[in-house]
């Protein structure tokens, strides 16, 4: 069976590790990165993500940037992307997006369908 990996990008620690944990208890194996810019160092030196959480307002580079400069990569651009926000409206329109605070069961569903 192939490892589906999934990158965790959020600034807050607690939200990183659970996710982690309950992404880890369904099989997938997680990246973390409390940045965009973190986030974009460890994309090209991981296998393809299956999916990208990410976080909108993050200090350095925020979920935002992070997407925009993803879209502008080719080889990132297909990687599918999910953002979690306690504001949707900064969302771009294409993109699928959790409402924090983040409901697990909800998340392990949508995670499954981004692939």
């Amino acid at each position: 069976m192939i490892q589906k990996t999934v990158l965790v990008v959020d600034d807050e620690t607690d939200i990183r590790e659970s996710l982690k944990d309950a992404l880890g208890d369904e099989g997938y194996e997680v990246v973390l990165a409390s940045n965009g810019k973190e986030a974009l160092q460890l994309l090209p030196g991981l296998s393809r993500p299956c999916a990208v959480i990410l976080d909108i307002i993050m200090p350095i580079m925020s979920g935002t940037e992070l997407y925009e400069a993803m879209q502008a990569t080719p080889t990132l651009a297909n990687i599918p992307v999910l953002m979690s926000t306690s504001d949707p409206s900064r969302v771009p329109s294409q993109v699928p997006v959790m409402k924090k605070p983040i409901n697990l069961d909800r998340l392990l569903k949508v995670v499954a369908g981004l692939f």
